[in-house]
């Protein structure tokens, strides 16, 4: 597995997607907390608070996990090479973590630039250092956790074709559903009384849960358990060349 996870991640580097998807990130999250005017800009709320940072990276990895992850089986399949892949001595279950935790370093890698804006708007706080220090670590566990079940997404539709381009556009419809479908669906007015279960079956009330500062058990088994669920699709779909 560990030699899966060092191809990945030098292939992230050894071509531009890592480097990008890492400055897209800082530079979209960084124009709209300093740069455009509006309710999002630090310096115009007149609060030591990163939520800009929060509200706007779920949406922003809606698009760049999937960019990242697209090509994990997808350029495998049209290269031939998946075949190759699979004479490996490795089983299928290494193979598919093994990408998968690599997307998910990738995702902490571009995760970790942006404690400069922690520390920023910490030092712009009245006395220094006036940040909710909870809520902010909350958050970005609860994000890291939200590009994590996007990674597994990314993954999982990845292993179903051989296009890349499909398997971005498929995976960002999943993940956005994933992320505020269920909010959608519990607004229908025949389901209000089963509003709020139908709410907590989607990632947006965990992520909101979690980015208070409390870690609740079940909003970390939430994300996992759907994580698992995938990337156990991933495994059924590279063993069903058996069937």
């Amino acid at each position: 597995m560990y030699a899966i996870l060092s191809k990945e991640i030098n292939s992230f580097f050894s071509t531009l997607t890592g480097y990008i998807a890492a400055i897209v990130f800082l530079l979209v999250n960084g124009l709209l907390m300093w740069v455009f005017p509006g309710e999002l800009n630090v310096l115009d709320s007149g609060y030591s608070t990163i939520d800009t940072l929060f509200i706007i990276a779920p949406w922003v990895f809606l698009f760049l996990v999937p960019a990242v992850t697209m090509k994990t089986f997808a350029e495998e399949k049209r290269t031939g090479t998946i075949e190759l892949l699979l004479t490996r001595p490795i089983s299928d279950t290494q193979l598919v973590l093994g990408k998968y935790f690599a997307s998910v370093v990738l995702v902490l890698i571009i995760l970790i630039p942006s404690l400069i804006f922690f520390y920023s708007v910490s030092q712009l706080g009245s006395p220094k250092g006036n940040i909710d220090f909870g809520a902010t670590w909350g958050s970005f566990i609860g994000l890291f956790l939200l590009a994590s079940v996007y990674a597994a997404v990314g993954i999982f539709v990845s292993s179903l074709t051989d296009n890349q381009i499909v398997s971005f556009i498929l995976s960002m419809a999943i993940a956005f559903f994933l992320y505020s479908g269920f909010q959608a669906i519990a607004n229908i007015a025949p389901l209000s009384g089963k509003a709020i279960s139908i709410v907590n079956m989607g990632i947006e009330a965990h992520y909101k849960s979690i980015s208070r500062g409390v870690i609740d058990t079940r909003d970390v088994a939430y994300f996992i358990g759907v994580s698992a669920l995938f990337l156990i699709g991933t495994k059924a779909k590279l063993q069903s060349r058996k069937w």
